[in-house]
């Protein structure tokens, strides 16, 4: 059984910064992408970040809303994606989720594992 476990979420101040990490056990993923989405009280999830599994490197794609200041990352021999947030605004506000699938896409519904959610409150 594939789970997947975020923790790094908290509160902080606007401007500051935190990092997400998300561990993926049952399974290896050698192939296929990590991302992490979010959602806001009363909004979508949405897109923030996605990385491919690769040992060469990776693709990554980020939302618009957080180029410049979110980096994804990977380490494959942790079977593990992190999610570094600069620069935080009250806007960053959400749960975040992190999603395991089989191509690197912004597409919500093209990923097939999901973890429980951290959630992360920007004071402004």
């Amino acid at each position: 059984q594939v789970q997947l476990v975020e923790s790094g979420g908290g509160l902080v101040q606007a401007g500051g910064s935190l990092r997400l990490s998300c561990v993926v056990s049952g399974r290896t993923f050698r192939s296929g992408a990590m991302a992490w989405f979010r959602q806001a009280p009363g909004k979508e999830r949405d897109f923030v970040a996605a990385i491919s599994w690769s040992w060469s490197g990776g693709s990554t794609d980020y939302a618009d809303s957080v180029k410049g200041r979110f980096t994804i990352s990977r380490d494959n021999a942790k079977n593990a994606v992190y999610l570094q947030m600069n620069s935080l605004k009250a806007e960053d506000t959400a749960v975040y989720y992190c999603a395991a699938g089989w191509i690197l896409t912004t597409t919500r519904n093209n990923y097939d594992y999901w973890g429980q959610g951290t959630q992360v409150t920007v004071s402004s």
